[in-house]
């Protein structure tokens, strides 16, 4: 006979955090976000973190390279779709790890012989107004100048003019030795005013470009996820299908962390998947698994060896799975139960594996709600959809503009290896909507308004961690009336006149 679980299961809404004992210290810009994105040992340190408790889903309208190095730099990780060919996904990380090493290899040259006309074609191609001029026209070739929009005037300037007749040369360069570290070079870049500084080896070959953005890049974002060698931490999704091949060229091109995209965690699959990357890079690789909705789909994937396992299935704004199949769990349930057997799995082993709430955020505080409920960080998919630095195409829609969106369970998606069934390349069926979602402009801005506002939450819960939350949140279910009272109501809003224009 089926279980049937006596209680409702519950969504973000149906809930409210009360407030806790705020101090003095109790001040937003103090608290930390940081979350473990892997499993570790009781008193030992995760080898990767995050510093703000977002990651982007593995969607092909939310995480490209772009988003990649936008959200890394907020301290955030990106995975990269895998719906998309091996070679193809390799390159989005390569793009995200190349984008600031500090050392930077270049990856825009010319030959002394090149026209102007091919040095706007490149630019126009790479976005890159710095390119360096070698003797084969290679990023490591003989180091002979530098070509910036400074040397040429496109209103005065030939279009056949050849780069050596144009460019910066050697002789007039400020140059870096192999042996100039990252600090040396900044003080090298302010002392002489520079936007770039060529590394060259004893030879006089180009190893590589230190720019003087990245160096205000950092200022300008303290929180910015970087790896051992100053590049952007980013991950990538794998499937169960293709993953002897996927994996290997991922890890090559310098992905920080995996994880099985698929639509639903307990399965078979997904064990033979982890336990061949077990097997292959023991623990040098990092794999997270899901989708999962309970304890019992929660301690398959831990016993399979996920390094994080993602809870939620059908709360993704453009999923419709517990339409179409009948399968799925209010997502602030799923949440707590699977957080309970998290917790009884570290006091069982002493491993500690995070669990990351993956669907069902609607609004800023529900990725509060789900923190304190137990999750160690959240994946959004609609939330980064909207932004300047997603894939997708912006259009004009009425008097609004908007980004596209679409699941990867859509016909538009074509994503069927992210369904354990079948293999004939195509969907029997949806589980997925294409769609429509409001244009919000830059994700930098958009971030740190939510992230003001967790923060702003949890000072007033009187915690100063997320580890902090979870240990002192106190949540209390709300009834349909008191949600309805917790918005504006009984008033008009002066937002709009009658005619529908905006007040100031």
């Amino acid at each position: 006979m089926a279980f049937i679980y006596d209680e409702p299961s519950h969504t973000f809404s149906e809930y409210l955090l009360l407030p806790g004992y705020t101090s003095a210290e109790h001040i937003p810009n103090q608290v930390s976000l940081k979350a473990p994105l892997c499993r570790f040992k009781k008193g030992d340190t995760p080898r990767l973190s995050v510093n703000i408790p977002l990651t982007s889903a593995v969607m092909q309208a939310v995480s490209n390279d772009t988003l990649a190095i936008a959200l890394a730099q907020e301290g955030g990780i990106s995975f990269i779709f895998g719906s998309q060919s091996i070679e193809n996904q390799a390159d989005m990380v390569r793009r995200v790890k190349k984008h600031k090493a500090g050392f930077v290899t270049s990856d825009s040259n010319l030959r002394p012989e090149d026209t102007l006309a091919h040095v706007l074609s490149l630019r126009q191609k790479t976005g890159h107004s710095t390119m360096a001029v070698t003797d084969d026209g290679g990023p490591n070739g003989k180091l002979l100048g530098i070509v910036t929009s400074r040397d040429y005037r496109l209103s005065r300037t030939p279009r056949d003019m050849q780069v050596k007749d144009f460019m910066t040369p050697f002789k007039d360069l400020i140059v870096g030795r192999e042996d100039t570290t990252l600090p040396m070079a900044n003080d090298l870049i302010w002392k002489h005013k520079l936007n770039q500084l060529p590394i060259i080896d004893k030879d006089g070959h180009l190893l590589y470009l230190i720019f003087r953005k990245d160096y205000d890049t950092n200022k300008d974002n303290p929180l910015e996820l970087l790896d051992d060698r100053k590049r952007y931490i980013c991950g990538a999704g794998i499937n169960t299908r293709d993953y002897e091949d996927r994996i290997p060229a991922l890890v090559e091109a310098g992905a920080d962390a995996l994880v099985i995209d698929s639509s639903e965690g307990f399965s078979e699959w997904q064990a033979r998947t982890l336990q061949w990357a077990r097997e292959h890079y023991g623990n040098d690789v990092i794999i997270g698994a899901g989708n999962v909705v309970d304890a019992e789909g929660f301690r398959f994937l831990a016993d399979a060896g996920a390094d994080f396992v993602k809870v939620g299935i059908g709360g993704g704004s453009i999923c419709i799975t517990r339409e179409q199949k009948g399968i799925g769990r209010g997502q602030a349930t799923a949440v707590i139960e699977v957080a309970e057997a998290r917790q009884k799995y570290y006091e069982e082993t002493g491993i500690y594996i995070p669990i990351c709430s993956d669907g069902g955020i609607v609004y800023d505080y529900h990725i509060t709600l789900a923190l304190a409920m137990g999750a160690d960080f959240v994946m959004l998919g609609r939330y980064f959809a909207r932004f300047d630095e997603s894939p997708s195409n912006k259009v004009h829609i009425g008097n609004s503009y908007m980004k596209e969106y679409w699941g990867e369970g859509s016909a538009r998606a074509r994503n069927w290896q992210r369904y354990d069934m079948g293999g004939d390349g195509k969907l029997s069926f949806e589980e997925g909507v294409d769609s429509y979602v409001p244009y919000a402009g830059a994700l930098k801005d958009n971030v740190q308004l939510s992230l003001s506002k967790i923060r702003s939450t949890m000072c007033n819960c009187g915690a100063m961690s997320i580890q902090e939350l979870q240990d002192k949140a106190k949540l209390t279910l709300v009834s349909a009336t008191s949600i309805v009272e917790g918005g504006a109501h009984d008033v008009t809003l002066r937002n709009t006149d009658m005619d529908g224009s905006n007040h100031l």
